[in-house]
């Protein structure tokens, strides 16, 4: 008996290990991709001479200028999301949680672009100003969607709640300030049409708070399954923990609207996916979240650029086509379950 169950824990760590190698190296020809694909194709040697040898192509300045930040912000972008999904759900032990389905996005977008509209001189601030508003949308979620602990139906629907009343907010600024409105119209779609090296500043920081900060955490999410009192046992400080799981979620959300939009799902689809592919077990389902994350919108965003071209669609409009249906699916399935 403990010979077949050696060999079930190799056979399982060997597929979670797979699934890591596979996605670093998918996410690898999906950047490249990504850097190659728009308007004008570049191919994959002159894309290799700006990397190693910067100013000896003619393509240069369209790589350097506008494709890299763009394909970097993309990825984390999508990483972040993901993560934060993942957060999400682990901390509630429900499926539906995300941070655009319960309003956290909501409330980074609308702080994000008060800031942007009312006080464009500070755009450096504002991821920050996203992160204060996510955790004002989490705070008013989680306080609606309480009765002795997280009532996961009433959490979804506090949270389209918030999310409509954030999303009005966000109307009302555009209708007052409609002289502003402009430069961010395709913001609110969801994209990445306007990234620059100031965006990849803007998030990286944040980003890498995030992820590690997340990464560290594994242990306490697992924990966190087994229900507060078994947490308890094991040493876990549960509201301490689930207050700094909670906050960064909120700071990875935060931080891919301030670059990104409204960009819905991403934190849905992918945890979910996962946890069917490695296990609920967070060490590996953390990491391959983030890495499968980033594939996903850096593809949406090729998608984006090329299929209608040269015209170009945000890509919010593809990830609401593909996880729309993805989350009725999952609402239909867990009101069956209860």
């Amino acid at each position: 008996m403990t010979g077949i169950y050696d060999d079930r824990v190799k056979s399982r760590q060997t597929r979670r290990l797979t699934v890591i190698l596979m996605g670093c190296v998918l996410l690898l020809i999906i950047l490249v991709l990504a850097v190659m694909a728009g308007a004008v194709t570049i191919p994959v040697r002159d894309v290799w001479l700006a990397l190693t040898a910067p100013g000896t192509t003619e393509d240069y300045r369209i790589i350097y200028t506008l494709r890299m930040p763009r394909v970097i912000c993309a990825a984390l972008a999508g990483a972040n999301l993901a993560l934060s999904g993942c957060i999400l759900q682990g901390i509630l032990r429900n499926p539906l949680a995300d941070p655009g389905i319960i309003g956290i996005s909501a409330g980074a977008g609308l702080a994000a672009m008060a800031l942007m509209m009312l006080a464009p001189s500070l755009t450096a601030l504002v991821p920050l100003a996203a992160f204060a508003g996510a955790l004002g949308a989490a705070a008013v979620v989680f306080l609606l969607a309480w009765e002795r602990g997280v009532n996961p139906l009433r959490l979804v629907l506090a949270g389209v709640a918030v999310a409509a009343f954030f999303g009005g907010g966000m109307t009302a600024l555009s209708v007052f300030f409609s002289d502003k409105v402009q430069g961010t119209v395709s913001w609110l779609a969801g994209g990445f049409a306007g990234a620059s090296w100031q965006s990849v500043r803007m998030i990286v920081p944040y980003s890498v708070i995030g992820i590690i900060g997340t990464l560290c955490l594994y242990r306490r999410l697992n924990a966190l399954q087994l229900g507060d009192d078994v947490a308890r046992t094991l040493g876990v400080r549960v509201d301490r923990t689930r207050t700094m799981l909670i906050a960064l979620a909120a700071l990875l959300a935060a931080s891919a609207v301030s670059v990104a939009g409204l960009l819905g799902f991403v934190g849905l689809i992918v945890p979910h996916v996962m946890r069917l592919v490695v296990g609920s077990d967070f060490e590996p389902l953390l990491p391959c979240s983030a890495l499968f994350g980033a594939i996903l919108v850096a593809g949406a965003d090729i998608a984006a650029r090329t299929l209608f071209s040269p015209m170009e669609v945000p890509v919010g409009i593809f990830m609401s086509f593909i996880g729309a249906p993805f989350f009725l699916y999952l609402l239909k399935r867990r009101m069956r379950a209860s």
